[in-house]
């Protein structure tokens, strides 16, 4: 038997085809080969269209299944991951009324700031535990304060994930987890926050119904089969974000167990099991896969905005023809870049620097000594830095991990930054032969009853590193890291 992961990410769809048998991977594709299309009609703005996501999982989903030679009988679930806080609006017909806001968004931040400080903090920390900051409840307020014809139309507001499983089954639902991504979800009185609905003047009916994470959230419909070249009548039996999914790939579900990804988007995610907010608040809090009123598992969330993009724009901007090569190149610069820093903040407002757009900077530039090696090694010590920076403030809600684990994908496959960050953090990281996609794939295998057990669902699961702190370089790193928190504490006063 054999079940899919399909990953709606902002650059591309992932699709995994994992054998439940034997707990590998049988076929794996993405779509589109370059990354799909961010617009920004205004600066802080992003969008992306939902049709464009569907037409990359038809893709996507097709190319997985031929690689992994499956006859259509032989899928027997699907499994969903997502970028996580966007909002998708559906008119009455389901057809989307406007582009998807997606994560990286940056217009409602103002709109939940508002509601943070007239509901209260005390309010939103112990109900919310967060500020309703610039997430999807605070677009969708927008949305109906500045788009107000848009909003007449809307029928159903949702997220990425709970489109793509619309369009799958035809069913309109999302989960207790995606609603708490949304700061729609009250902990306290553990149901939908009808109070920060009322104050957002927003209506319960727009919010889709509640299915649970793992288990039987609709069938593929005989349409989307044909789209799809499946067989009619699969389970869609797992959700969730793309950050709880990437903690449950690498079996991070016990409090205490930190996970990492570093693709568009860097993040670290500690499994918590008390409701204890950042009074500030600069770590989200979100319920994880497993959370229970009377268990919490709660994923604290850190996010640094330009993590991969960064990368990504440093090789369209030098014409480099791959990853491996800049890899390559960085590795020849020695520990602080002979002077260059780089800030990776220019990606929109970061949760961790207080809702900020502080934009991405490269400081000290040097003509005559520095090159694109010195530009990429800077980048990655940046990004590494950020980590670093965010995860001190982590260690006030929980202990200092001793173990990062993370999928051996996008930043962590540069030796580079994995040692980087393990130096700088004092942290050994493990890497694993994972990604978000195959996650989504192992948690459709336990929704449906495939895999009875979480063991089961980890057969296969294989260490592939470890990289631990490189005592040679930890001087030289952490006299970089000064200078680069000197320069960012600079910059973030003077945006104050």
């Amino acid at each position: 038997m054999k079940t899919i992961g399909i990953d709606i990410g902002s650059s591309s769809v992932k699709v995994s085809v994992l054998d439940t048998g034997n707990g590998t991977c049988q076929g794996w594709a993405l779509s589109p080969e370059n990354e799909m299309e961010i617009s920004s009609p205004m600066p802080g703005w992003a969008e992306q269209s939902p049709l464009m996501w569907w037409d990359n999982v038809i893709k996507a989903v097709r190319k997985a299944v031929a690689l992994a030679g499956s006859k259509h009988d032989q899928i027997k679930a699907i499994g969903i991951t997502y970028q996580m806080h966007g909002l998708v609006c559906l008119d009455k017909f389901g057809k989307p009324v406007r582009p998807s806001i997606i994560w990286c968004d940056s217009r409602a931040v103002e709109t939940g700031a508002l509601a943070f400080e007239e509901i209260g903090k005390e309010k939103c920390l112990s109900h919310l535990l967060n500020s309703p900051g610039n997430f999807t409840a605070s677009k969708l307020a927008w949305v109906k304060v500045i788009e107000q014809e848009l909003y007449e139309q809307t029928d159903k507001a949702m997220l990425p994930g709970d489109y793509i499983a619309y369009r799958l089954t035809g069913e309109i639902n999302t989960t207790q987890s995606g609603l708490s991504e949304g700061i729609f979800w009250d902990f306290k009185e553990d149901k939908v926050a009808g109070f920060l609905l009322d104050y957002y003047n927003l209506t319960a009916k727009m919010l889709p119904s509640i299915v649970p994470s793992f288990g039987i959230q609709g069938e593929l419909s005989k349409n989307a089969a044909t789209e799809l070249g499946l067989k009619a009548g699969i389970p869609i039996s797992f959700r969730a974000g793309d950050q709880p999914t990437n903690a449950f790939s690498l079996n991070v579900m016990k409090p205490r167990q930190v996970a990492a990804s570093a693709g568009t988007s860097g993040v670290v995610y500690e499994i918590l099991d008390q409701l204890k907010p950042d009074p500030n608040p600069r770590i989200n809090l979100f319920a994880h896969l497993n959370h229970t009123n009377n268990q919490p598992r709660i994923g604290a969330l850190l996010c640094i905005n330009g993590t991969g993009i960064l990368y990504s724009w440093l090789k369209s901007v030098t014409s480099q023809t791959n990853f491996d090569d800049m890899n390559r190149l960085s590795s020849q610069v020695s520990p602080g870049s002979d002077g260059l820093t780089i800030l990776p903040f220019g990606n929109g407002a970061e949760r961790m620097l207080d809702n900020q757009i502080i934009g991405g900077q490269i400081i000290d530039l040097d003509f005559v000594v520095h090159s694109k090696a010195h530009l990429y090694r800077a980048a990655q010590e940046g990004i590494a830095f950020a980590f670093n920076y965010g995860m001190n403030m982590m260690r006030e809600l929980g202990d200092k991990p001793s173990i990062i684990r993370a999928g051996e994908t996008d930043m962590f496959l540069s030796p580079l930054f994995c040692k980087t960050l393990a130096s700088i953090t004092g942290t050994s990281i493990e890497l694993f032969n994972t990604d978000n996609s195959l996650g989504a794939a192992r948690g459709a295998a336990l929704g449906a009853g495939i895999y009875s057990s979480l063991s089961d669902c980890f057969r296969n699961l294989l260490k592939t590193r470890r990289i631990d702190p490189d005592l040679t370089i930890q001087d030289e790193v952490a006299e970089a890291y000064e200078k680069w928190l000197k320069a960012l504490q600079s910059t973030f006063c003077i945006q104050k």
